[in-house]
C-alpha cells in the first residue's frame, strides 16, 4: 500500500490502531516499569496485535504490507559508498528524501514486527535496518543539523517515522543508537507547542496534535517521565493558558468551530485532511496514555467528540469524504476521497473504543452503515491490519444495526461549505471570501485548483461513488467545474513554489442560512481573480432539488464568460443516455449542440436538469452540451516531492451542460434546477408541474417559492421587498409556513451589518420559540428584528404561530 504524507501518518500508525491496550507488560519487564507497557501499546497500535491470517481480509491486508515492504527491502542500498537509501530518494542529506526513507523503513519495520509476513523476525532484516538508521542519521538527520526546504520534514514527518520505528526495534536497538535518535528529535520536536524553526510561531490544530503525539513517543523511549506530560498538556495548550488548545472551539484562525467547521492555515476549509489528522493524532495519543499517571484527563475533550457528529460526519458519504473540505490533497493520486474517507472512518473508531455513550455505539452504527454500502471500494481494502480489525469485530457484531444515511441540510458558515443530504444523494457547495480561501496551492500540489472555490458544486450519488474519486481531477477541464461562473482567460499553474499560499477574494458575502436542518438558501458574491468579472450567485436546497440562480454577471475583458451547470464524470467509458425535452441526444464523443429553447435535460445515472423560466430570463445566455473523452496525467496537478502523481496518461468521459453568456456579457443571468437520482419521466413531469417558482432573478434579490413545502426563500442583496417578504439590508431569509405554523431562518452571510429587520407578508398571532436574538412584533404584518451583528454569518431562527 503505497502511501504519503498526512495519509501515510495516519494509516501508519492512527488509522493502524489504537483499540487501548491493558497496562500489562512482557514477563521480563521490571515491576516498576512505567514506560514497557505504554510502548507496549504503542507497538500493537502499529501492528494490530493477535490477529487470524488465514481470513481473507486479514490475509490480504497482510499480503498488501508484505509486498510493499519486501518490495522496498529489495530495493534498498547496502553498499559502503552509497549516499542514498534508495536511487528515488537520493541524496539522503535532502530533507524530503530522508523524510520519505523514514517512511519506508517504518513500513519494513513494521512487516519484520508483525507475524505472517516473508520478513517478520528475520535478522538480517534487522541488521539492515540499524544500518540504515544509522545512515540516515549520519548524513541526514541529527541534532547538528540546520532546518532546511519544508519544515515539516524536520518536525513531523521525519520524527513521527523514526519514532515508530524505534518503538517497533526498541528491544533491538543499540542504547547508543537509541539515545541518539531520540536526541535528535528532542532537538527538532523539543514540544508540542511552538515551531522550532520559527520559534515564535505557535502550533495549531493537525501539526499541534501531529506533535503530541511525537514528544510522547520520544518520552516514552527515552523513559523521561518529564516528557510525556508535556505531550498531554500540548493538546490542551497548559504553556499557553488554553489559547491554542485542541480541546476548545475556536472563534477564528485554525482549529474547530461551533459550527461544525475546521479551518487549517489560518483560512482552509480543512475537515478532510487536517481536520481528519487532528481527530486521529489526538485520538491515538489519548488511548496511547489512558489508565497511566499522565492520561489525558481534561474534561474539554468531549468537544472532540461533539466533533465526530458536527464535523465529520456530514462530510462523509458511504465513507468517501467530500473533496470540498480536502483542500489542495484533491490532487494527490494516493490520496482520493475513498483514502482520506477510510482514514476519518478508522479515527472515529478508534475514538470510539475510549469515548462515553451514547457517542460510541452512535458512531459504530453509522460507521457500520459507511463500511456496507461502499462496495465499490471497499473500506477493507483501504486499511492496514489494526484497523481493518477494529472493522471487522464493528460487522460482525449482532448488537449493531447499521444507520442509514445521514439527511439534512448543514451550513458551516466559519469555514464557506454548505452540505444538503438526502436519502439517496447528497450536495456539497464550496464557496470562498475575505476570510476564507478559494484555494490552497504550494509545494507543486493543486496546480490548476484555481475555481475550486467559486462556487463549485459537488453531487454524490449513492448509485456511483467514483465520480470524483476515479481520475476526476487530473482529466476534468478545470475551467468548467459544476457550480461555477468563469472567465475562460488562460490560466498559469498555481503552487509551483516551495512552501504554501493561499488566495482570498474580496467578496464578503459567501454563506447561507438553514431551516429546520431540512431546507437552506446561500449566496456567494463572485468577485474574479484577475479579471473583471462580477456575478450575484445563490442556490435553494428543497427535498429533492437544488434551484441555482445568477445575476448581474458582468465583464468587460473581451471574453467568453461561462456557467458549468455539470461536468459529470463517465468513467472510462461510460455512454449514458442524454436527454433533451425527452429527445434521446447523439452518444458519439465529440458531439455538442446549443439548446437554445431547451426546458429540461436528463443524464442516464445521475438525474435531471431543469431551465425555468423567470421574470429576468436572459434570452442571451444560451445553453449548451458537450460529450467528450478528456486525457490527463496526475503529475499536471501534483509534483509534489512526496506527493507527486505519475506521468502515466489517463482517459475519462464527460458530458458537460453549460450557459455561455458570451462576450463581456453585461447584467446576464441564469436559472437552473438539479434533480439529482430523477428520471427522465419525473424531470419532465417536474417541468411541466412547476412546483418551484423563481420569483426574482436579478443583482437586487434572488428568491423561489416552492408552493407544496409552503416555503418561500430569499437572498436580498440590499434593502427589497419580493411577493410581501420585506428586509431591511442584505442577508438571507427562509420562510416557511407548515400546520404548525410558522418558521423562519435569517442569517448575513456577509457579516457587514448589526441587525436585519424582516417583514413577513402573513399574520402571526405569536412567538412559540426565538433565538435570544430574534425580537418579534406579531400582527397582521408581523416584523422580525434579528440581531446578526457578530454571529459569523450563523442562523438566527423563531417558531411563530
Amino acid at each position: 500500500m503505497d502511501l504519503t504524507r498526512r495519509q501515510t501518518l495516519a494509516l501508519a500508525g492512527v488509522v493502524a490502531a489504537v483499540t487501548a491496550l491493558p497496562l500489562s507488560g512482557t514477563p521480563a519487564q521490571a515491576a516498576d516499569d512505567r514506560f514497557e507497557p505504554l510502548l507496549a501499546r504503542a507497538e500493537e497500535q502499529l501492528t494490530g496485535g493477535v490477529f487470524d491470517p488465514v481470513d481473507p481480509d486479514f490475509a490480504a491486508a497482510l499480503s498488501a504490507l508484505d509486498s510493499q515492504a519486501a518490495t522496498w527491502l529489495g530495493g534498498l542500498d547496502t553498499s559502503s559508498g552509497r549516499v542514498a537509501l534508495w536511487p528515488d530518494l537520493s541524496p539522503a542529506s535532502s530533507p524530503d528524501k530522508f523524510g520519505q526513507s523514514y517512511t519506508r523503513l517504518r513500513t519494513i519495520a513494521t512487516a519484520w514486527a508483525t507475524p505472517g509476513t516473508s520478513l517478520t523476525a528475520r535478522a538480517e532484516v534487522l541488521d539492515t535496518l540499524i544500518g540504515s538508521l544509522r545512515f540516515l542519521h549520519t548524513v541526514g538527520y541529527h541534532p547538528n543539523r540546520t532546518e532546511s526546504g519544508n519544515w515539516w520534514f524536520w518536525e513531523i514527518g521525519s520524527p513521527r517515522a523514526l519514532m515508530d520505528t524505534c518503538v517497533l526495534l526498541r528491544a533491538h536497538l543499540p542504547a547508543e543508537d537509541l539515545a541518539a535518535y531520540v536526541a535528535t528529535v528532542a532537538r527538532f520536536v523539543p514540544n508540542p507547542d511552538r515551531r522550532t524553526n520559527i520559534p515564535t510561531l505557535a502550533e495549531t490544530g493537525a501539526n499541534r496534535a501531529d506533535k503530541a503525539l511525537i514528544v510522547a513517543l520520544r518520552g516514552l523511549l527515552a523513559r523521561d517521565a518529564s516528557v510525556v506530560p508535556l505531550a498531554r498538556d500540548g493538546l490542551s495548550d497548559v504553556r499557553d493558558s488554553g489559547r491554542n488548545s485542541l480541546l476548545t472551539h475556536v472563534t477564528s484562525g485554525d482549529g474547530f468551530y461551533s459550527d461544525g467547521s475546521f479551518v487549517q492555515h489560518g483560512s482552509v476549509a480543512y475537515t478532510g485532511t487536517y481536520g481528519s489528522v487532528l481527530l486521529g493524532a489526538a485520538g491515538q495519543l489519548i488511548a496511547l496514555l489512558a489508565g497511566s499517571e499522565w492520561a489525558v484527563t481534561d474534561p474539554r475533550v468531549d468537544m472532540l467528540y461533539e466533533a465526530v457528529d458536527r464535523s465529520f460526519t456530514p462530510v462523509l458519504f458511504d465513507g468517501l469524504m467530500m473533496d470540498a473540505v480536502r483542500g489542495r490533497a484533491i490532487s494527490r493520486e494516493r490520496a482520493r476521497d475513498h483514502q482520506d474517507g477510510a482514514a476519518a472512518v478508522s479515527h472515529i473508531l478508534q475514538l470510539a473504543t475510549g469515548a462515553p455513550e451514547p457517542y460510541a455505539s452512535r458512531w459504530r452504527a453509522v460507521a457500520r452503515g459507511w463500511i456496507e454500502r461502499n462496495r465499490e471500494t471497499p473500506y477493507t481494502s483501504l486499511v492496514g491490519i489494526p484497523a481493518l480489525a477494529r472493522a471487522k469485530a464493528l460487522l460482525t457484531d449482532p448488537d449493531v444495526t447499521p444507520a442509514e444515511r445521514l439527511t439534512g441540510h448543514h451550513v458551516f458558515a466559519d469555514m464557506d461549505r454548505v452540505v444538503h443530504r438526502r436519502p439517496g444523494w447528497a450536495f456539497a457547495l464550496s464557496l470562498s471570501s475575505k476570510r476564507i480561501a478559494a484555494y490552497e496551492g504550494g509545494n507543486g500540489e493543486n496546480r490548476r485548483g484555481w475555481y475550486t472555490g467559486d462556487g463549485m458544486t459537488y453531487l454524490y450519488d449513492g448509485d456511483d461513488l467514483d465520480g470524483f474519486g476515479d481520475a476526476f481531477w487530473p482529466t476534468v477541464d478545470p475551467y468548467r467545474l459544476p457550480g461555477t461562473t468563469v472567465d475562460t482567460r488562460p490560466r498559469a499553474d498555481i503552487g509551483t513554489g516551495s512552501g504554501t499560499s493561499t488566495f482570498r477574494p474580496s467578496n464578503t458575502v459567501a454563506g447561507g442560512a438553514a431551516l429546520g436542518g431540512r431546507f437552506g438558501a446561500a449566496a456567494m458574491e463572485l468577485i474574479a481573480d484577475g479579471s473583471t468579472l462580477r456575478a450575484k450567485k445563490a442556490w435553494f436546497f428543497l427535498d429533492n432539488a437544488v434551484v441555482a440562480l445568477g445575476a448581474g454577471i458582468t465583464a468587460s475583458d473581451g471574453r467568453t464568460i461561462e456557467t458549468i451547470v455539470e461536468n459529470r464524470n463517465l468513467h472510462a467509458d461510460g455512454a449514458p443516455d442524454l436527454r433533451v425535452d425527452g429527445r434521446r441526444q447523439p452518444p458519439e464523443q465529440g458531439w455538442s449542440a446549443g439548446l437554445a429553447d431547451a426546458g429540461w435535460a436528463h443524464l442516464e445515472g445521475a438525474g435531471g436538469y431543469v431551465f425555468p423560466d423567470y421574470p429576468e430570463r436572459d434570452a442571451t445566455s444560451v445553453v449548451r452540451a458537450l460529450r467528450e473523452e478528456r486525457t490527463g496525467t496526475w503529475r499536471a496537478l501534483n509534483t509534489g516531492a512526496d506527493t507527486g502523481g505519475s506521468t502515466t496518461p489517463v482517459t475519462r468521459r464527460y458530458a458537460t451542460l453549460w450557459f455561455d453568456h458570451g462576450v463581456s456579457p453585461s447584467a446576464a443571468s441564469y436559472a437552473y434546477v438539479l434533480l439529482p437520482g430523477a428520471s427522465a419521466v419525473a424531470t419532465g413531469v417536474w417541468h411541466h408541474a412547476r412546483p418551484v417558482r423563481v420569483l426574482a432573478n436579478n443583482a437586487a434579490v434572488q428568491a423561489v417559492e416552492a408552493r407544496r413545502d409552503g416555503l418561500l426563500a430569499a437572498h436580498f442583496w440590499q434593502a427589497d421587498t419580493i411577493d410581501g417578504l420585506s428586509s431591511s439590508g442584505p442577508g438571507t431569509v427562509l420562510v416557511r409556513r407548515h400546520r404548525g405554523g410558522v418558521s423562519v431562518s435569517v442569517a448575513d452571510p456577509g457579516r457587514t451589518v448589526e441587525t436585519l429587520t424582516v417583514e413577513l407578508p402573513f399574520r402571526v398571532e405569536r412567538v412559540v420559540r426565538a433565538d435570544d436574538t430574534v425580537t418579534v412584533v406579531p400582527g397582521r404584518r408581523p416584523v422580525l428584528t434579528v440581531r446578526v451583528g457578530g454571529s459569523r454569518g450563523h442562523s438566527h431562527t423563531a417558531d411563530l404561530i
